[in-house]
């Protein structure tokens, strides 16, 4: 996994905390941080949230190591 994959998957766990407390508690940490939803830290903290994300996204296609080594060891035989 490369840094920039790794600090995308930290801003989406970051995003998902913040969420979980949303739903449960109606406390938006990064807005109570930042100084609310409208401000412009809180919406650049959000759209990088967001873009990591995408950037994560490659990570549901990417083939795991050790199941590729399992499945190819299992074939040649």
């Amino acid at each position: 996994m490369s840094l920039l994959q790794r600090i995308a998957l930290t801003l989406v766990i970051i995003g998902a905390i913040n969420w979980g407390l949303i739903g449960f508690f109606q406390f938006d940490l990064v807005a109570a941080i930042f100084g609310g939803q409208d401000s412009a830290l809180s919406r650049i903290i959000y759209g990088l949230v967001g873009i990591s994300g995408l950037i994560n996204l490659g990570l549901l296609f990417k083939p795991r190591p050790e199941y590729e080594e399992s499945h190819s060891a299992h074939t040649n035989h």
